[in-house]
């Protein structure tokens, strides 16, 4: 069972089902990597030179998991709420990515993050163009 699958089963008919289940597992995806980055950023030896790489990561982490969740409650969707939830998570992850992509150079695990962050950016601007 996936995302597509809870959605289709839905009682409700839902629109831009592909662009929701899309952004949530971008969402969740992301949130994933950008807490494995951290985790691995807090065992490198220049830690301390990593401190804003890992707080940006666990910030983002936070607000794609919660993008997540808000994307993938199909009832009574505010749209007031999820648009700006979404415009959030835009910026995070395009903040996220670009400080990632500062040490991606040298830390695989930075590289992998930046990725992860654009895709989960690029799944929240499409789904905010179809709502």
């Amino acid at each position: 069972m996936n995302v597509n699958d809870f959605l289709q089963a839905h009682p409700r008919s839902l629109s831009n089902i592909e662009k929701v289940t899309a952004c949530v597992k971008a969402c969740y995806a992301c949130s994933e990597a950008c807490t494995l980055c951290a985790d691995a950023c807090l065992a490198e030896q220049e830690v301390a030179d990593l401190q804003r790489c890992i707080r940006i990561c666990l910030d983002c982490a936070a607000i794609c998991e919660t993008t997540g969740q808000v994307v993938a409650r199909q009832t009574e969707t505010d749209y007031g709420l999820l648009r700006p939830q979404l415009e959030a998570c835009v910026a995070a992850c395009n903040i996220c990515a670009k400080e990632c992509e500062n040490h991606a150079g040298k830390h695989k695990h930075c590289q992998l993050c930046a990725t992860s962050c654009s895709a989960c950016e690029k799944a929240c601007q499409e789904l905010l163009a179809a709502l």
